[in-house]
Formats: C-alpha cells, structure tokens, sequence
C-alpha cells in the first residue's frame, strides 16, 4: 500500500557530507511524521531526526548542528543533509513515515524504509 525508498547512502570520508532522500509512495491521503533513524552495528536502532506535518524538528543531540531534517509535502518525501560526517555516523539508515490512506484517512500506519547504509571512513 505505502512504500518508503531511500536514496544517497554511500561512503563518504571523515568531515564529509552526504545528502540521503526518502519518496513515499502509494495511495497516500496525508503524511503526519517522518523522520529518520539509524542503526549501528551491534546497536539499536536510534532516531536521527524527526519532522511533523507543521514543520517542526527534533534531532539527537549527536547530530544537532550538523544533520539538518527537510520535507517536500508535495512529492511526499523528506531529506536528512549530513554534514561534518564521522566515523562513529556509520549505520543503516531507515526513513519512516506515519501515513494515513486514502480508504481510512484518519488512521495513521507507521511505515518503514528497508534501509541505506552510510560508511564513514578513510
């Protein structure tokens, strides 16, 4: 019914940028929250970033200042800018999402991405 795909992960060196993307897609009537989260290895899974439907942000405090959340509520797909990269940065990196379809409008599913891994290394 909703798919979440990722793009942008790669390797990218220590101080380095990257620039990951997620496009929802399917019979989507309204988006409330997207966000992403990252995984580690031998971690749990840690939110990144959040981004509600009026434009507010939360961040972990390891990424504040250097990793910057956007939406485009048009084409249904939210950015995480990565700037300032390092090494302990490197993980999986899941795009959520809480959408509502059309057939039921006003409940929210969570929805999940399957992923883009971030390297970052020399």
């Amino acid at each position: 019914q909703v798919q979440l795909v990722e793009s942008g992960g790669g390797l990218v060196q220590p101080g380095g940028s990257v620039r990951l993307s997620c496009a929802a897609s399917g019979s989507i009537f309204s988006i409330s929250a997207m966000g992403w989260y990252r995984q580690a290895p031998g971690k749990e899974r840690e939110l990144v970033a959040l981004s509600n439907s009026g434009g507010i942000t939360n961040y972990a405090d390891s990424v504040k200042g250097r990793f910057t959340i956007s939406r485009d509520n048009a084409r249904n797909t939210v950015y995480l800018q990565m700037n300032s990269l390092k090494p302990e940065d490197t993980a999986v990196y899941y795009c959520n999402a809480y959408v509502a379809l059309f057939t039921t409008k006003t409940r929210y599913v969570n929805y999940w991405g399957e992923g883009t891994l971030v390297t970052v290394s020399s």
